[in-house]
């Protein structure tokens, strides 16, 4: 039938299309004009999927990731995208809440902001980022898949007395009229080559000597590692397989640590400084610590976690002090000390509300910075608490706002019911804290409400604040394994294609005339070094150089 190409050789073999040597014998099914030059070994000339000749849809998408060329440039392009989120810092790297639309404009200027349009500063994170590992990790598997099988199909399957033009079209090639007897000088051949390790595989005066096959896989090893590798970076998006962020605890306070089940108390945090006879000149008169420590409880939420309403219960699992490359551990979280603010910060008041037009004075009452009761019942008196701004500001739409979780400028708006007041309640804006009474007016607030009552602290007895902060570096990486495993995989992988190689001898006599062929993947010199050394130790001297049939000798 017209159009079907045989591929069938002359030793009845069937071959499959786009076979270039013959699976059994090795002869060259693609004749040519050049046909004295070495042969291609590639995969042994057996076909690929690649090479299929009308190809469908779906292996043209087999044909793109299955090709080197293009796998190459996936590399390239991913690794200068990569480069790019390393110009400035990239989200994730702030310890601080902040707005990163406005941070990079007003740190970086113009190329700042278009650093952020452009959405580089979450390079790492981005769909496109992570798409490009895909594809790379599409294209490990293909091109492996494409040469690793028909490789393996044609190194399992070796005929041992090969086609003589498949002999007499190796790199290395040697011609001789033999004397002696043929099965013998096999014999003695074959010995010498053993004992340079080679295996011997013998068919009559046919001869097959095989030495490190191995080494073939050592690049597809190193696939199976980099794919690892790819698996494990690209699991680190999967939600609790990866966190590298920051939690602030002051003095006695527990803090639920973000996207997790857990709590960590920072039951005394310790600094302690260099004195000035234990420091360089140049930095005598300086503070550096030499030492800062968290005496860490570490929690574990057992019920009523979501509940906003309902403290939760929370479990010890863990205790540890806490200080620098000696990190809490459990269950892959570690805590790493980070930082330490020794800033004193506001905890918690207790004020007092005074009825201006009586004297009286009801109370105190305790008022948390965080998490304060929503009312509170002060004799004739209710303080129901409508809003609690942790960093008070005022927008610029004139509104209240909070610049961050923290409490540094704390601010607290009550709606009063009692005696005297409107029915319905009475706006109040209360400062713990005299500096933002100065720094921000209550008068359009709440003035006529301010001419009534008063809420104020009576004693620093009454106040609660916390002598430091600890700053711990919350992280998990549960796929850290994976990555030296994959890591492990790849060396081992390069090891074995480095520093080793395959080298393959055949030898056939047919009356008298003996033909052999020598290959191997790489270090020729090596190869024909052996074929020499054998052919000397059975009496016939050959220099190493005449072995040569052409092609790269490296």
């Amino acid at each position: 039938m017209l159009g079907v190409e045989n591929t069938k050789c002359e030793c009845g073999h069937q071959n499959s299309v786009g076979t270039v040597l013959c699976e059994s014998c090795g002869k060259p099914l693609e004749t040519d004009d050049l046909s004295d030059l070495p042969l291609e070994m590639r995969y042994d000339g057996v076909a690929r999927r690649s090479q299929k000749s009308n190809p469908n849809f779906i292996d043209r998408i087999w044909n793109f990731f299955s090709s080197v060329k293009i796998a190459i440039h996936m590399i390239v392009i991913t690794f200068l995208t990569a480069m790019l989120g390393t110009i400035y810092p990239q989200e994730n790297t702030f310890i601080n809440n902040f707005d990163p639309s406005v941070y990079y404009e007003e740190t970086y200027g113009l190329p700042g902001k278009l650093y952020y349009l452009f959405g580089l500063t979450h390079t790492y994170e981005s769909w496109w980022f992570i798409g490009l590992l895909v594809m790379i990790g599409t294209s490990l598997v293909i091109c492996s898949l494409d040469r690793v099988l028909p490789l393996y199909r044609a190194l399992s399957k070796q005929q041992i007395r090969k086609h003589p033009q498949f002999i007499q079209r190796q790199k290395t090639v040697f011609r001789h009229q033999l004397e002696d007897d043929e099965e013998q000088w096999s014999d003695q051949f074959g010995a010498q080559l053993k004992r340079k390790g080679y295996r011997i595989h013998r068919d009559g005066t046919a001869l097959l000597a095989e030495k490190n096959r191995f080494s073939r896989w050592g690049p597809y090893i190193n696939h199976i590692g980099l794919i690892l590798f790819l698996l494990a970076i690209l699991a680190r998006s999967i939600p609790g397989w990866q966190m590298d962020s920051y939690v602030t605890v002051p003095d006695g306070d527990t803090v639920q640590i973000a996207d997790t089940n857990y709590y960590v108390k920072n039951e005394k945090f310790t600094v302690e400084y260099y004195k000035d006879e234990e420091l360089p000149d140049k930095l005598k008169g300086t503070a550096r610590a030499k030492l800062f420590e968290t005496k860490a409880v570490l929690y574990e939420c057992v019920s009523k976690c979501d509940d906003q309403l309902q403290e939760p219960v929370l479990e010890e699992v863990k205790r540890h002090n806490i200080v620098v490359n000696e990190p809490l551990k459990y269950k892959g979280l570690k805590l790493y000390q980070f930082d330490f603010d020794t800033t004193p910060r506001l905890n918690a008041v207790r004020p007092v509300l005074v009825d201006k037009r009586t004297g009286e004075t009801y109370g105190p009452f305790e008022l948390p910075m965080k998490d304060s009761p929503l009312q509170h019942k002060l004799g004739p008196f209710t303080l129901d608490l409508y809003a609690n701004y942790m960093e008070f500001a005022i927008g610029d739409n004139g509104e209240p706002v909070t610049l961050s979780r923290d409490p540094v400028a704390p601010a607290f708006i009550f709606t009063v019911k009692g005696p005297g007041l409107d029915p319905a309640g009475e706006p109040y804006l209360y400062f713990p804290m005299q500096k933002d009474k100065v720094k921000f007016s209550q008068d359009t607030i709440n003035a006529a409400v301010a001419a009534k009552i008063e809420i104020r602290v009576d004693g620093m007895e009454n106040v609660d604040f916390s002598e430091a902060s600890t700053y711990l570096n919350v992280r998990m990486d549960r796929a850290l394994p994976y990555v030296w495993v994959g890591a492990a995989f790849s060396m081992i992988g390069l090891l074995m294609g480095s520093y080793w190689q395959h080298r393959r001898i055949w030898l056939r006599i047919d009356n008298g005339e003996l033909s052999l062929g020598a290959h191997t993947n790489k270090n020729w010199y090596g190869m024909r070094s052996d074929v020499a050394t054998a052919l000397q130790k059975t009496g016939i001297a050959v220099d190493p150089k005449s072995l040569d049939n052409g092609g790269n000798n490296a």
